[in-house]
């Protein structure tokens, strides 16, 4: 299941969204409030949760949810509210906590994504309520306490992976990938090496699931 970035939407993920159907690996991405489908309603995080939870409910069997700057933030804010509800998460383009000056890269980074796609042309609006939604959210703080996989995917060039080495620190055993030459919106940079990471992601939650099968992979 795949959630976008502020100012886009579902369409950023069509690369990804056609690679992994065409590995046999059935695939949804979503619109959030205020977004694509959806640009008529007003950005709030409870509606985005809200929005990722009936994608979700959706899902025969426990999806991995990845989320890109934004999109990234819901889904990890998501997982630490509903983890059981998950098999894993991939986050992209959100390893920073969203206070202070990371707040100003955030806005530029959303300009420039919106500007090289000619995405969300005159919804500027939902820069300021994602921002007022997100006030005082921590993703570290949520990092810190799950219990499921969580992979990093961030390009070398991308200016929200101030925080880097702290979301490392919060949750051993994180897996990170830093793109090559690659910027914010790493998916489309990049889209070969992002989607081998979510193939990898993919085989890794199908091996554990098959280990415990002895016992006893939709995105």
């Amino acid at each position: 299941m795949l959630v976008h970035g502020t100012r886009t939407s579902s369409a950023i993920w069509d690369a990804q969204v056609e690679a992994m159907r065409r590995s046999g690996h059935p695939t949804v991405a979503i619109d959030l409030p205020g977004h694509g489908s959806r640009a008529h309603e007003r950005f709030t995080l409870d509606g985005a949760l809200a929005a990722i939870d009936g994608a979700v409910a959706s899902c025969s069997e426990p999806p991995l949810l990845v989320g890109l700057s934004l999109g990234g933030y819901t889904a990890l804010a998501y997982a630490g509210r509903h983890e059981d509800r998950i098999a894993g998460v991939v986050l992209a383009g959100c390893s920073t906590e969203i206070r202070g000056k990371p707040l100003s890269l955030y806005r530029r980074a959303s300009h420039h994504v919106t500007r090289w796609f000619g995405l969300g042309q005159g919804s500027w609006h939902v820069v300021s309520d994602m921002l007022s939604a997100m006030a005082g959210y921590s993703p570290l703080r949520d990092l810190r306490r799950l219990l499921l996989p969580v992979w990093l995917v961030n390009g070398q060039r991308d200016p929200l992976r101030l925080d880097e080495r702290r979301y490392l620190r919060a949750l051993p055993g994180v897996r990170l990938t830093v793109v090559p030459r690659a910027g914010h919106d790493v998916n489309s940079h990049a889209p070969a090496a992002f989607n081998r990471v979510l193939l990898d992601a993919l085989h890794e939650l199908a091996a554990h699931t098959h280990g415990h099968a002895h016992r006893l992979s939709r995105v």
